[in-house]
């Protein structure tokens, strides 16, 4: 994980602080002044959560691809591994 993805907010944290920035701004309960740094804020975090929906949906399309390749492929057998009991001290078998 890199610093900006520790330090960067959740989806659901980044929803819930523009749901704050845009229940202030329709109360008028911002000023001038914070205005434009509010508007800057939302800004990124609406980038922010577009960027998070867009990995997403990226991971869940590789997901249901890899699956759909799963079930469309006929299951490969394996060779056993186990050995017979005869294999395992070495003797062959004698054909009589």
């Amino acid at each position: 994980m890199t610093e900006a993805e520790r330090t960067e907010p959740s989806y659901s944290q980044a929803v819930s602080r523009l749901e704050e920035i845009l229940e202030r701004l329709e109360r008028g309960e911002v000023d001038i002044d914070e205005l434009s740094a509010m508007v800057e804020e939302a800004a990124g975090l609406v980038s922010l959560c577009r960027k998070k929906l867009t990995q997403a949906e990226m991971q869940v399309r590789r997901i249901t691809e890899r699956l759909e390749r799963e079930r469309e492929e006929p299951p490969t057998q394996v060779p056993s591994t186990e050995n017979t009991p005869e294999e395992e001290l070495g003797e062959e078998e004698v054909p009589f």
